[in-house]
């Protein structure tokens, strides 16, 4: 079994890298001729299931194993990782290999560096004044003399202009080799067919909001604890209409209003979305109800190819019924709906530092499917996709 490259692109690595580690502590990798995938299935929240075309992400690679494809199943700490790639970020090469040590296999990173050497300031001839030692400044060639030996003493400077000199820096990181049988029953999640899918504004722009209304949930319960221990009452808070920012070809409107109920809930938020280009993120407490929305968005259409039954398959499609329906100012006719942890979702957002176009699937009540494309430097080249699972809370 081996496993060389040299990567590509060190920067993007190292932020896919930072994006999957706020999702799970561990992932399982998978090398094959063809793709990297990366996969994290937590024991709570989303599941991500990344298929990066190799030529995007490695060069000049080597990978050989008795599996079918070449095929190489790791277990990689992905904290470890991120680190190790993020003190290559300046490097001019960087390459990464699977090798043992102690009988510990390793993903070993060697990072190639370039640390420049600065010359030692001319020593001026004895004499010399401070105010004329700035004109002072010879070459490489210049030779003093001591004024009192006239045979005189040379400094060669030359010695002093070193030429920068290369620094190789190994990382290591402890690596589980998986054998093909203990993997063989993972599989993606299987839901039924969305009933929404749309083009999501900019990812970095969503996630502010979504953090935002995160931390107001959390401000409100804590509120509302306070006012709760203090008085043995129940308490209400009402907050002013703000306006909020819009973005993905469509504006954007934040409305809020005071609510009171005995019953606590979590920073929960749900989202909305309509084959009409709409999309709504809101949140619902015992202390308040907040939500901003999009409009303008594109939805893209489906490929026949893609579907079963080809053109009928299309008409007879749910997102086909559902861009028939004219969704209402309330968020059921016409809407899909699902409702998502706030801070695991602000995690899975951080994937928006790598950009590409993003297409939301929503199926009613059980599920939001992400897909996150990446283009291909390489004209011609297979995009890169990202597959998040967001599985919907009940009501």
């Amino acid at each position: 079994m081996r496993f060389r490259a040299s990567i590509k692109d060190v920067n993007t690595f190292s932020k896919l890298a930072a994006s999957l580690s706020s999702l799970g502590h561990v992932a399982w990798v998978r090398l094959t001729n063809d793709d990297v995938r990366f996969t994290i299935i937590p024991e709570q929240g989303t599941q991500v299931w990344a298929v990066l075309s190799i030529d995007n992400l490695f060069e000049e690679y080597t990978i050989q194993s008795a599996a079918e494809n070449n095929t190489i199943n790791l277990e990689a700490p992905l904290a470890p990782l991120q680190r190790a790639l993020k003190s290559a970020l300046s490097s001019i090469s960087t390459s990464i290999r699977l090798t043992k040590k102690d009988n510990i296999p390793l993903l070993s990173l060697t990072i190639t560096t370039t640390s420049s050497y600065t010359p030692a300031p001319a020593i001026p001839p004895r004499g010399t004044s401070s105010a004329t030692q700035s004109q002072a400044r010879p070459s490489d060639s210049t030779t003093f003399f001591d004024d009192d030996n006239a045979a005189g003493t040379s400094f060669d400077l030359s010695s002093h202009h070193r030429p920068p000199r290369d620094t190789l820096i190994t990382q290591d990181i402890p690596v589980r080799v998986l054998t093909a049988s203990s993997v063989a029953g993972l599989h993606e999640p299987r839901c039924r067919e969305p009933d929404v899918h749309i083009l999501l504004p900019p990812l970095l722009q969503l996630k502010a909001v979504s953090d935002r209304f995160t931390k107001l949930a959390d401000a409100a319960k804590s509120s509302s604890a306070s006012a709760l221990s203090s008085s043995g009452g129940t308490t209400s808070t009402t907050f002013a209409r703000r306006r909020g920012g819009g973005g993905g070809g469509g504006g954007a409107s934040t409305q809020a209003a005071g609510l009171s109920s005995n019953n606590q809930r979590g920073p929960r938020l749900e989202m909305l979305a309509n084959m009409h280009g709409g999309l709504r993120l809101s949140l619902r407490t015992d202390a308040l109800r907040i939500a901003s929305e999009w409009s303008e968005l594109a939805n893209p259409d489906l490929d026949p190819a893609a579907v079963e039954g080809a053109e009928e398959g299309v008409a007879r499609h749910p997102s086909t019924v559902m861009r028939g329906r004219v969704p209402d100012a309330e968020g059921e006719e016409g809407w899909a709906r699902v409702r998502i942890d706030g801070r695991d979702w602000g995690r899975v957002l951080s994937v928006g530092r790598l950009g590409g176009r993003v297409i939301a699937c929503f199926c009613h009540e059980l599920a939001l499917i992400l897909y996150v494309y990446l283009e291909s430097e390489q004209e011609g080249g297979e995009d890169s996709v990202l597959t998040y699972y967001v599985q919907s809370y009940s009501a």
